[in-house]
């Protein structure tokens, strides 16, 4: 009789358990999201209704498939929105970049910040990083960092980023000497990103920042290929061993030695995540910007020989010094507009922490918020008829290349949170493009499939193969 008892009770619990549940479930995945659907759409805001259990998931999932077998062509088109962000472009009710600075304009750092999903699921790859901390915190980080990237130390840093670009260089034409012009430049610049940075910013030697990068790598592969947490073995002794002051991480911790008083130094997890953002954030962006930038000369020779012309001008024979950098005007042009084109980093997310009123519109209490780059930077309606054409003239005389609102150019970021390492991204770009102009020429490959794709960053699908000839 008891054993009965007790098969009753355990099934009563099991019941109450299953119960329980399948309640959160239904709360989790059905009733909170109708809930948050109908509350945007009582503030003004539309889009499609989410269904059990998982949104609109499977349609994004459903296009990106779709997306990712007929996208791929051999003809060039910039017009590349509906093929990033697929869904963006069908579902997105456009706000005009007004929307974005009204948005801002009156937002403290408490009332909004990176989404909970966002930092949960880019934890493994940033940690409590630089782009990732808040508030006081981000505060903090942003005072002993910013130094590190002041002229004087960007400049000693020059010769390492010449040094290793010259490599690259070097290895393309014995390739090309043995009768291999095709080169995959996405793959070969993002390697020697990767050794500049390892070199620059921790002192590493190739091998062990080549190791360190294709941990990175795989991590970037994995989180957008699934939700997996996974982490990347970092420790004290490669913080330890990294060492001379000139390079960023000495800078660091010298700052952080210095500011002791203040309250103001990191943990050595702080470090370590400084350390990985650093790392990844300082090679991608610069080495998918070359690329692209390569791409988009290919296809205009004219500017490849506008560049060389402005190169034998500013540097001559000599050296190159990055004071000369700055007198590059036509390659600055350029670089804006691959970042308009192709923006590295293609969309910028934010949270309401509470209740945002912009003009009549309320953005309610944790909502998550999508700036889409892509979509502003090819919007005719802020930039033109010519808004899809590879035209750099459009930055001679402006800075925001002739755009109808400052808030529609957006290739560093926006307000305070404006990238901290875009004086070192743009003097990489100018000295590994400057090098590769003063030798070789290029154009597109047969085999070259134009996929933009979206991986954390705006990459090449498949590579990104180009002819190369010595000048």
């Amino acid at each position: 009789m008891g054993f009965v008892y007790f098969c009753q009770g355990l099934g009563l619990a099991i019941a109450v358990f299953l119960i329980f549940i399948l309640l959160r479930v239904l709360w989790s995945w059905w009733i909170l999201p109708n809930k948050a659907y109908q509350k945007l759409r009582r503030n003004g805001f539309s889009g499609p209704i989410p269904s059990f259990p998982l949104g609109n998931t499977r349609d994004m999932t459903k296009k990106n498939t779709r997306n990712s077998s007929s996208s791929s062509s051999n003809i060039i088109t910039h017009d590349i929105h509906s093929t990033v962000f697929p869904y963006f472009a069908k579902w997105q009710k456009s706000h005009d970049p007004e929307f974005l600075k009204k948005m801002s304009a009156g937002v403290m750092g408490k009332t909004w910040g990176k989404p909970t999903v966002f930092k949960n699921d880019r934890e493994p790859m940033f940690g409590n990083g630089l782009v990732m901390v808040e508030g006081e915190d981000w505060v903090r980080h942003r005072h002993v960092i910013t130094p590190a990237f002041s002229p004087t130390n960007l400049k000693a840093m020059s010769s390492l980023m010449v040094e290793s670009t010259t490599n690259m260089l070097d290895r393309w034409t014995s390739l090309i000497s043995s009768g291999n012009p095709e080169i995959d430049v996405e793959r070969e610049i993002t390697n020697t990103a990767g050794e500049i940075i390892a070199k620059t910013s921790f002192g590493m030697n190739y091998g062990t920042g080549s190791k360190v990068f294709d941990k990175l790598r795989a991590m970037q592969s994995t989180l957008f290929q699934s939700n997996r947490f996974v982490g990347v073995p970092f420790g004290k002794k490669a913080i330890n061993e990294c060492a001379p002051q000139q390079d960023l991480l000495g800078l660091l911790l010298a700052a952080n030695r210095g500011d002791g008083h203040q309250g103001k130094t990191f943990t050595t997890r702080e470090l370590i995540d400084e350390c990985k953002t650093l790392f990844f954030g300082g090679h991608e962006t610069t080495a998918l910007a070359v690329s692209w930038t390569l791409l988009l000369l290919a296809t205009n020779l004219d500017w490849q020989d506008q560049l060389r012309e402005e190169i034998k001008q500013v540097i001559g024979d000599g050296e190159l010094e990055s004071t000369m950098l700055a007198k590059l005007k036509k390659m600055g042009w350029v670089m804006n507009e691959v970042l308009r084109l192709y923006s590295p980093a293609p969309n910028v997310q934010r949270q309401a922490r509470e209740d945002i009123m912009v003009g009549d519109v309320v953005i309610p209490k944790g909502t998550n918020m999508w700036i889409d780059v892509v979509s502003m930077h090819h919007d005719k309606s802020l930039w033109g008829n010519d808004v899809f054409e590879f035209k750099p003239e459009r930055f001679k005389d402006d800075l925001y290349g002739g755009c109808n609102h400052k808030m529609g150019f957006l290739p560093f970021g926006f307000g305070g949170r404006m990238c901290v390492g875009r004086n070192l991204s743009m003097m990489e770009y100018k000295i590994v493009l400057t090098l590769i102009l003063t030798r070789f020429s290029f154009s597109v490959s047969p085999g070259y499939n134009h996929s933009p794709s979206h991986l954390l960053s705006l990459r090449p699908m498949h590579g990104l193969p180009l002819i190369v000839r010595p000048l």
